[in-house]
């Protein structure tokens, strides 16, 4: 077998050889020498240039097929959320209560996942944003490009490339089921995917099909798991602490009672509808208490979302001459999932319980009379009782259909070139059902006793002009007595179905055109075009309406396209046998958007080898991420608040009009990354190979929304005497506040500096391999707008992110048997950032934690027989009151399953 090193090469540079582990792989001069002739070459890309032995400046991570096995994980972006450069900003776990349920993306320095740029074989996919919609079974490997990269590939690529690399050539059949279960008894897991491949035309041709099946049914209760119940709590007379079990006196299973402002009362209704005083905890400030008859929403909210997957991928390719491949691939992908969110709260102002409502009792009246609630009162609890998931439900299906088609060839000497067109249209059919529908609620809970009958106020009065026939009273006062007929009535659902359509081609050639003194010069050119864009195929009524209380779906509307033509060369300087082989590389990259216009991106660098062993690298870049079409065309949206204006010595205004949605105006990101590092790799040593390289990312006009009162001390610290912002503030007459625009802008800057450090080993033992493999990353600092975040490890505070994280890993394997054991380590840090000026978190220092997790795999002819358990020691995360990206929150998990091939 020939093994081909092309382009970006890895700082600790694996080679994956075919039909082995990663654990087993080879740096190429060894391969080379130990290859038989006549096998297939494998390539491991992370640039547009095609030349054996080159290792570029940027350095890339290889995945292969041993890490990812490790840990039986359900999707390949969670197996990238192992790796220490990846943060799971997006996972089961992470989205659990929101409209992102179940979607799994790749965010590579925390920097946000849509500054990582994935491709598929190359190529740009519409599944981008959702790996799940890759087929896992299918995959051979992945690249991970850890730079700037978006000279080479394009817009996106600002923290850098993950290059997933399908197994194109797969011949026979492959087959396997899996399941898996947590040692709590829940987050259950059942899978199952097959593939088969073939020649024909007398090995002309090519042709394969697969499928996966995946289903876990999520872990939707937190009462195993206490350290996830926990939040901010602040003793009289104390300071600011996390505890666990924090409960608000506002709401109660059966109602608290609350005045106009909210302030509780110490009554509650039972769940029958009797008062009685409220249930207090060990400790109460306010409106909290820790542990008592409170209630917490997060006690509500799922610790991992459930879902079911289906993938299926079909691919073929024919030569059409000796020189010519013509390939075309279609794939289907389908998420759904349908799970109970949280419970929305009744306690609102527009819904006051009058004294004279049908459904308190005498009894009530005078307990509550006695108690000195004289008027009306609100009535503070969870919605947990409504429909058939008693509480905010989420039902979604998420269904991308894809195809693609391409030609590669080579002619002459060595010139190659490639091209493809790409179709993919995501279809998201999502509802969030229970809510309120805020007027028929409002009438409903304002009811009167008519004759004995509970009637909505509106029609008890013959001459009222609003009246409501269809009206149904709402008994809120204790648990389960909203009848059938008032929960149809008075709360409803959003339904959006919308379509996302990306079209994307490409045209690519690289070869040597000629040789300076030290060797060949490789160039690459070509051209990219893509076209984005998202129609809203349906809105429901009461959205349009803005009749729901939670979440009103709109419509996003809009396209845009991109011309983009680039160019790569790398030049060889000097090249001496055994002693230094010194190469420059260059590349730059035009895109043209009929948004925002032409902008362009570039790199260059180099590397130095020295006496064999050691590569010395270097790069610096330009990088751009152009708007999306949500950021460039959300629909605009409107709503009133209260902020405190600096132009006019921090008056107190409510109030104000703030609109908010996409902005047109939006021009890309632009970043600046310097990578400076090297490998080394001992000759004395054979197998052994380390790895060390700094990076710097700034990236200016970031892309975001911030708060209006954020927006104002912006302004005001940048331009104090400018009371309308540039046109951002509209003023009354009278100099006060009356609309702001608070849309999506080039608003922020994000900076962070770190270190990435690698370490391999493989040696033979017995009749076997042993390897060893060593990642990790630290991380000096990150900051959001000046505000460092490294260290801070609460998932409250946005970016949060630990200053180590790493994985070691020992694994042995025969053609008999396979084991493994995995060392996972996540730094503690500080909960939350320190503001000026306000004390600082008691005990708020999060310790570190390490994960052990061990699997083994039996084999018996094309039987393997294999089993894993993650967090084998039942490691608890953190005090954590909602979520956390950095920490374990499943504890133990144990899986297993059958593999076949043949």
């Amino acid at each position: 077998m020939k093994v081909v090193q092309l382009g970006w090469l890895t700082g600790t540079a694996l080679t994956v050889i075919a039909g082995l582990s990663p654990a087993h792989a080879q740096t190429a001069p060894e391969a080379d020498a130990a290859s038989p002739a006549g096998e297939s070459e494998i390539v491991v890309t992370g640039s547009r240039i095609q030349r054996s032995g080159f290792d570029a400046p940027t350095p890339t991570t290889v995945i292969g097929e041993a890490e990812l096995s490790l840990g039986n994980r359900p999707s390949i972006a969670q197996v990238l959320n192992d790796a220490p450069q990846f943060r799971p900003t997006a996972s089961p776990t992470t989205n659990a209560g929101g409209t992102s349920s179940g979607v799994s993306t790749a965010d590579m320095r925390g920097l946000g996942a849509v500054r990582t740029l994935t491709l598929l074989n190359g190529q740009r996919f519409s599944g981008a944003a959702d790996l799940n919609t890759v087929p896992q079974s299918l995959i051979k490997r992945v690249d991970v490009v850890t730079g700037g990269a978006s000279a080479a590939w394009g817009s996106g690529a600002v923290a850098g490339v993950v290059n997933i690399i399908l197994d194109d050539d797969l011949t026979g059949w492959r087959m396997g089921v899996q399941t898996g279960l947590s040692s709590r008894g829940d987050g259950a897991r059942y899978g199952a995917d097959i593939a088969w491949g073939t020649d024909f035309a007398g090995g002309r041709g090519h042709f394969m099909v697969a499928g996966d099946y995946m289903k876990e049914s999520g872990i939707l209760s937190r009462k195993d798991r206490p350290n996830l119940e926990a939040g901010l709590y602040k003793p009289a007379g104390g300071s600011l602490q996390l505890v666990r079990d924090p409960n608000s006196t506002q709401v109660y299973n059966g109602g608290s009672v609350l005045s106009g402002l909210g302030a509780p009362y110490g009554l509650v209704f039972n769940p029958d509808g009797s008062i009685v005083p409220f249930p207090f905890g060990s400790s109460t400030n306010g409106a909290t208490t820790v542990g008592g008859g409170g209630q917490n929403t997060y006690d509500y909210v799922a610790v991992s979302a459930p879902y079911e997957r289906i993938n299926a991928f079909t691919r073929a390719s024919y030569d059409l001459t000796d020189s010519l491949e013509l390939w075309a691939q279609f794939s289907f992908h389908r998420m759904t999932g349908d799970y109970a969110l949280f419970p929305e709260t009744a306690a609102d102002i527009t819904t006051l319980i009058r004294p004279d409502n049908a459904f308190l009792t005498q009894a009530n009246r005078d307990r509550l009379a006695a108690a000195g609630v004289a008027g009306p009162f609100l009535l503070g609890r969870y919605l947990d009782d409504v429909g058939p998931d008693r509480m905010l439900s989420f039902d979604y299906n998420r269904r991308n259909l894809e195809g693609a088609i391409g030609l590669e060839g080579s002619f002459g000497d060595g010139w190659r070139y490639k091209a493809y067109y790409d179709h993919g249209e995501i279809r998201l059919n999502q509802r969030i059902n229970n809510q309120r529908i805020k007027t028929r609620f409002a009438n409903g809970v304002d009811s009167v006793l008519v004759g004995g009958t509970p009637t909505c106020r509106i029609n008890a009065d013959a001459t009222t002009a609003n009246d409501d026939p269809t009206c149904v009273p709402i008994n809120l006062f204790g648990n389960g007595n909203i009848s059938d007929a008032a929960a149809a009535w008075a709360f409803g659902g959003s339904h959006l179905i919308a379509t996302i359509k990306l079209d994307a081609a490409g045209a690519s050639l690289s070869g040597q055109p000629f040789a300076t003194w030290a060797g060949p010069v490789d160039i690459a050119v070509g051209t990219d075009v893509r076209w984005e864009k998202q129609v809203t195929n349906y809105v429901d009524p009461l959205s349009q309406a803005n009749a729901l209380s939670v979440l009103n779906s709109s419509a996003t509307n809009g396209s845009f396209n991109v011309k983009e033509a680039f160019a790569e060369v790398n030049v060889p300087l000097l090249d001496v046998s055994d002693v230094a082989r010194l190469e420059i590389n260059g590349a730059a990259r035009y895109s043209d958007y009929s948004t925002s216009g032409g902008i362009w991106s570039w790199k260059t660098g180099g590397t130095l080898r020295l006496v064999n062993d050691l590569l010395l690298r270097a790069v610096y870049s330009r990088d751009i991420r152009s708007p999306s079409i949500t950021e460039y065309f959300l629909t605009r949206s409107v709503g009133i608040g209260t902020v405190v204006d600096p132009y006019r010595g921090d008056a107190v205004q409510g109030n104000v009009t703030v609109y908010g949605g996409g902005n047109r105006n939006l021009t890309p990101e632009i970043s600046h990354t310097l990578t400076l590092g090297g490998s080394y790799s001992p000759h004395y040593i054979p197998g052994l190979r380390l790895s060390v390289d700094y990076y710097d990312i700034d990236i200016d006009n970031v892309i975001t929304s911030i708060p209006a009162q954020t927006l104002l001390k912006q302004c005001h610290d940048n331009a104090p005497s400018d009371p309308t912002c540039g046109g951002i503030i509209v003023r009354k007459p009278n100099g006060e506040i009356e609309t702001i625009s608070n849309t999506i802008r080039n608003l922020a800057n994000y900076n962070t500096q770190g270190l990435d450090i690698e370490a391999s080993y493989r040696t033979a033992l017995g009749n076997g391999n042993l390897s060893f493999r060593l990642l990790a990353n630290h991380v000096f600092h990150l900051k959001v707008d000046g505000t460092d975040v490294a260290g801070i490890v609460g998932g409250e505070t946005a970016f949060s992110t630990p200053k180590w994280r790493g994985t070691a890993t020992v694994a042995f394997d025969n053609e008999d048997f396979g084991a493994n054991l995995r060392v996972r380590h996540v730094a503690g840090g500080f909960y939350n950032v320190t503001q000026p000026g306000v004390p600082p978190l008691v005990d708020g220092r999060n310790g570190s934690r390490t994960y052990v997790d061990v699997g083994a795999q039996f084999k018996a002819g094309p039987f393997t027989l294999f089993a894993n358990i993650n967090n084998l020691f039942d490691r608890d995360p953190p005090l954590t009151p909602y979520i956390t990206p950095n920490y374990d929150v499943i504890g133990r998990y144990v899986s297993g399953g059958v593999k076949l091939r043949f």
